[in-house]
């Protein structure tokens, strides 16, 4: 043990080891930095939403009756009002949304307007049920989760005539929205009763919509070519490609349970939670996260950085030439300094162009100083290629998501393998002696 501690490479290693705990310093609050940019790009986000729209959730259109109910208790005549919810027979809902950004500052959030096609058919067996009751008014609903997204009205039919459009729903529980009124003496029981509704509608991010029919449609589509599905029910067939998506989904009532949890919903405030169970729709993602991106570069610091001592470790067992500790820490700080310019850079000209001119900039800086510590221009040429490899690896770490963990762990085992075998007849013991013979023999 006394032989080792006295071992000149052992306490070079032990220093390294000291300079790489101590480098995690700079690493962590670069690795807060990145949280800290990305917290206020989710506050951007937000903000805007409050300013403008936010995600959008579609529920109707429903036809609402108001009604009295008259009894008798004791001879005592008693009204009492009433309401009935009758849902579509079948609902097809078509939507194409042209995606856009608002930006604030440097930051942005992805929008879209959606043209809303909805139509369908009631039946009105249950209408009927009602004629001989006293009905005080007959609506047509549509909910909205931010009315504030509602741009334009454009055809809005029920049956063969226009219905006017007033703001609201009139109910407590889906607040936001429009309605129309429906005159009764115009609506024919004993047919179906079609509605053919369409409209501009603003949000952000997400479309969700309520498979509110007994037998439902729904068709999606966008240019925007980076969908995510959300919701209780996958597509049953989609299409993404570079220039957008399409997908159709498709349920009943009987999957869906959704006629009476929407009865329990509208007659009961604690319930509404159970329509936010059956729901279909679609997110708008950014597949170009920088700050996500990044903060999966700065996880892969520690390998960057035991990389390169390793090579510097090895060159001066081999090259019998130490290397100062100052000069571990030079190192070390640029290296550091690479993650600190690929977030600052990556918020102006994106992930993939900062992360080349970050790349770049470092291995051009060490490039320069290796060379000036070795003096040769071969050995910093074949230090700044090793060091473009290494990035060039961990960049394809970071876009294959799907096997950046098995990618990672066979680079560290060919790594580690080759570090074995190039190291394999050395005596770590008499490597101080012979490295104490030649630098006296090159002073003789």
């Amino acid at each position: 043990m006394k032989k080792i501690l006295n071992n000149p490479l052992s306490m070079k290693f032990g220093f390294m080891l000291f300079l790489f705990l101590l480098l995690q310093i700079p690493i962590s609050m670069i690795s807060g930095l990145i949280s800290e940019r990305s917290h206020r790009q989710e506050e951007v986000i937000q903000d805007i939403a409050r300013s403008s729209s936010g995600e959008q959730q579609i529920i109707g259109p429903l036809i609402m009756v108001n009604y009295q109910e008259t009894s008798f208790d004791n001879d005592k005549k008693q009204v009492k009002q009433r309401r009935k919810f009758l849902l579509p027979d079948s609902f097809n809902m078509s939507a194409n949304l042209d995606s856009f950004e608002k930006y604030r500052g440097i930051y942005r959030a992805r929008l879209y307007k959606a043209q809303v096609a909805l139509k369908g058919e009631f039946k009105l067996d249950d209408l009927a049920e009602l004629n001989d009751l006293d009905i005080n008014r007959i609506s047509l609903v549509v909910g909205i989760e931010d009315s504030r997204g509602l741009m334009r009205f454009d055809e809005m039919k029920l049956g063969s005539s226009n219905i006017e459009i007033k703001p609201g729903t009139g109910l407590d529980q889906i607040p936001q929205g429009f309605h129309g009124e429906l005159n009764l003496e115009h609506i024919k029981t004993q047919q179906p009763l079609t509605f053919d509704i369409h409209f501009l509608l603003q949000g952000m991010g997400q479309l969700k919509v309520t498979p509110i029919g007994n037998q439902t449609r729904v068709e999606l589509s966008s240019n925007w070519a980076h969908p995510s599905f959300i919701g209780d029910f996958l597509p049953i067939s989609s299409d993404v490609s570079e220039d957008g998506f399409q997908a159709q989904w498709a349920s009943n009532n009987f999957s869906t349970n959704i006629s009476q949890r929407i009865q329990r919903c509208l007659f009961s405030d604690s319930a509404c939670h159970e329509i936010e169970q059956r729901q279909m729709g679609v997110e708008l993602i950014d597949p170009v996260n920088h700050y996500l991106k990044s903060h999966r570069a700065v996880n892969y610091s520690s390998l960057v950085l035991l990389l390169v001592f390793v090579s510097f470790f090895l060159l001066e067992i081999f090259q019998a030439r130490p290397f100062h500790p100052i000069q571990y820490g030079f190192i070390s700080l640029a290296l550091a300094v690479f993650y600190l310019l690929l977030i600052s850079m990556s918020e102006h000209l994106g992930f993939n162009l900062a992360y080349l001119l970050s790349t770049l900039a470092s291995t051009s800086l060490l490039a320069i100083y290796v060379h000036g510590i070795l003096n040769s221009v071969k050995q910093a040429a074949l230090f700044s290629t090793g060091l473009l490899a290494l990035y060039g690896l961990l960049f394809g770490l970071l876009l294959a998501e799907s096997y950046a963990l098995v990618m990672g762990a066979l680079l560290c085992f060919m790594i580690l393998g080759f570090t074995m075998i190039i190291t394999r007849n050395i005596d770590w013991y008499t490597r101080n002696v012979v490295t104490e013979e030649k630098t006296s023999n090159a002073e003789t």
